[in-house]
């Protein structure tokens, strides 16, 4: 059941009520627990509904650095709010004290909700924190959130997989550990049929594109860019392989960006020139319409 009412802009306001099969379902954070809760790619309208439910349950939030502050705000007004951020080479919190405030906060009684952009699992060390949390026995719950590969792609326009292109698609980091080696796969990364996403991958660009060309990957591949996706500063650039670390020079990108290679980028591409000349068709028959 929902009740609409006009505002200011044109914009709908929806306000929900949900059926109680609906609510029974929702997940009911008690004192002393954690929710580790994915909070999708950025866009707040990408949050599932256990997601908003539980964060206005929190007593205390604790974010990462890519929740957006609309998303922050949807805490109840006293709740805490903790930055646990991190970047490439800047920790707000480590992971170590991350995972020590989360058992704090719980032994305090407060209820829990470390919200974390995109999925807890994937990329997100929603499962170190777990363990973690299992070692003090605190019990858990976690909420999958749209993960940014999906949310980027859809937003910049194109699929990850596609009959004709891509019968497979792989999550793969792209930050370099600690003694500065990428270990992956990569005669299997570098498989024509199959897309690559890139987590962190801005910085190790050329380590990236030259590990997969030595595998055989075309240097014509197609590479999507994208920095801020799903949020109102996304911007998006369409490369190739062999051009990927002059692009992200030439265009001044800044993480977070998600690196997407393979042929489904061109989809996008493809799919613009078909709106333009649509759109160019439609004001051809308006004016013809109105001689």
């Amino acid at each position: 059941m929902t009740d609409r009412q006009e505002v200011a802009g044109n914009k709908t306001m929806v306000n929900v009520v949900l059926p109680s099969h609906i609510l029974s379902r929702i997940p009911q954070l008690q004192p002393g627990q954690v929710a580790l809760v994915g909070a999708g790619p950025g866009d707040p309208g990408l949050l599932t509904l256990n997601a908003l439910m539980l964060i206005q349950q929190a007593d205390v939030l604790v974010c990462d650095r890519l929740v957006s502050d609309e998303i922050a705000a949807l805490k109840p007004a006293k709740a805490e709010l903790i930055n646990a951020g991190k970047s490439c080479k800047e920790h707000v919190l480590t992971q170590q004290e991350t995972n020590e405030v989360l058992v704090k906060k719980a032994k305090e009684g407060k209820r829990v909700v470390r919200l974390k952009g995109g999925d807890p699992y994937i990329f997100g060390r929603g499962g170190e924190e777990v363990e973690f949390l299992m070692d003090y026995q605190i019990e858990s719950i976690v909420v999958p959130g749209i993960t940014a590969a999906s949310g980027c792609s859809a937003y910049a326009g194109f699929p990850l997989t596609h009959r004709d292109f891509a019968q497979s698609v792989t999550f793969a980091t792209g930050h370099i550990k600690h003694d500065g080696k990428l270990e992956l796969d990569w005669s299997a990364l570098a498989s024509d049929d199959r897309t690559v996403v890139f987590y962190m991958g801005l910085n190790n660009a050329q380590l990236i594109c030259d590990n997969l060309q030595a595998q055989g990957r075309s240097a014509d591949t197609p590479v999507g860019l994208i920095e801020r996706g799903t949020t109102l500063q996304q911007r998006t650039v369409f490369t190739t392989l062999s051009q990927l670390p002059q692009a992200i020079k030439d265009n001044g990108l800044k993480p977070p960006t998600m690196m997407v290679v393979g042929e489904v980028v061109s989809i996008a591409q493809k799919n613009e020139k078909k709106a333009a000349q649509n759109a160019e068709q439609r004001n051809e028959k308006s004016a013809l319409a109105q001689a």
